[in-house]
């Protein structure tokens, strides 16, 4: 039977006199790279920091391969859970070559053998010229990789990544973090990523926990996280989009003011019920003989695309996104078509805008 990684069970965190992490659960199977993903104090970080063993617990218990490593009266010390860690900063000793900061956990070894895994390491983050540098003479991304590298060397159960990304620019962050998520599924190693950006969280997570105000929210694939939302907030949180009112006419489909929708799934309310519906900009596609026209009102080039924001006749608006190629200018009429393969409703009087389950 394969252990779980890491297991938190139903743990409670205080920070500031508050609590900051409340009754939050989950397991990360063996070889998973997972990320905790929400907006600033939130208590994502909170929670990387008990894993680590630098933040008690005030309820529950945390699992490290199937060892129990913090409850509310005992916390292991950070350096005895076989944990690597990349911070925010990375952290790198400066007056140490990189050789020497990937090193560094491993002085217990010969020095043969400990070149022969610094070699390996450097060979594996694509920086095998670079052993004899300094911090200061690598570039952010060189120096990311490097943290990493320190972090992989000593062969850790479970890698920690404390926002590693924040410091980079855009079009960097996105390589670096595919870059990380292979060199980590290469070696087989488990991973937990705590990022405010989606963008990383998807482009890195096999499965992205979504928290709010101290809970876990949703624990799911990044796929069902976008298409299916287990609440308004995560539906905001995630993605872009407009909601459009409507009224429930049957268990799967919602009439709204520019046409009536059929849904993926059954829905647990009864006929009649007011409800919101999320468009996507990939739910409305662009067709010159569509049966709906919107007025662009506002455009932002994305280079493949470019995302319209569309006035309806109705007076609603939508987002829409067409090939780059179609550059149209503000003010004209496109036509459009919903396609809309999972249809996303919230019930307006449901608490906290929660999607009714299938009926």
């Amino acid at each position: 039977m394969t252990v779980d990684i890491l297991t938190l069970n139903d743990i409670a965190c205080r920070y500031d006199d508050r609590l900051a992490v409340r009754g939050l659960s989950l397991k990360v199977p063996r070889g998973d790279i997972v990320c905790l993903l929400g907006p600033s104090g939130c208590g994502k970080t909170t929670v990387l920091r008990a894993i680590a063993g630098f933040h008690g617990l005030e309820g529950g218990d945390i699992r490290i391969g199937g060892r129990q490593v913090s409850t509310t009266a005992f916390t292991l010390p950070p350096e005895k859970r076989k944990l690597g860690v990349v911070f925010q900063d990375y952290a790198l000793f400066p007056h140490l070559t990189v050789a020497g900061n990937v090193g560094f956990a491993l002085r217990d070894l010969s020095r043969a053998e400990r070149k022969r895994v610094v070699d390996e390491m450097l060979a594996l983050i694509g920086l095998p010229e670079m052993a004899d540098r300094y911090p200061h003479e690598l570039s952010g991304g060189q120096q990311q990789r490097v943290a990493l590298a320190r972090a992989l060397a000593a062969r850790p159960d479970l890698v920690l990544l404390d926002e590693p990304f924040s410091s980079l620019d855009v079009e960097l962050r996105e390589r670096l973090s595919l870059e990380l998520r292979e060199i980590l599924k290469r070696q087989g190693t488990s991973a937990v990523l705590v990022t405010h950006d989606q963008h990383e969280a998807f482009a890195m997570g096999d499965h992205v926990g979504i928290m709010q105000d101290g809970r876990l929210v949703q624990w799911d694939t990044p796929y069902n996280l976008y298409h299916q939302p287990c609440c308004r907030f995560v539906a905001d949180f995630i993605g872009q989009g407009v909601f459009l009112k409507g009224t429930l006419l049957s268990s799967d489909t919602v009439e709204t003011e520019i046409g009536v929708y059929k849904g993926h799934r059954p829905y647990g309310w009864s006929v009649g019920t007011p409800v919101e519906v999320l468009l996507r900009p990939d739910d409305i596609i662009p067709d010159p003989e569509g049966p709906l026209r919107g007025e662009i009102v506002h455009k932002a080039f994305k280079g493949a695309e470019i995302l319209y924001t569309l006035r309806l006749p109705t007076g609603g608006r939508v987002l829409s996104l067409f090939p780059s190629h179609a550059d149209h200018e503000l003010g004209h009429r496109v036509g459009i078509r919903v396609q809309a393969d999972h249809l996303i409703a919230f019930a307006l009087n449901a608490p906290g805008g929660t999607q009714a389950p299938p009926a």
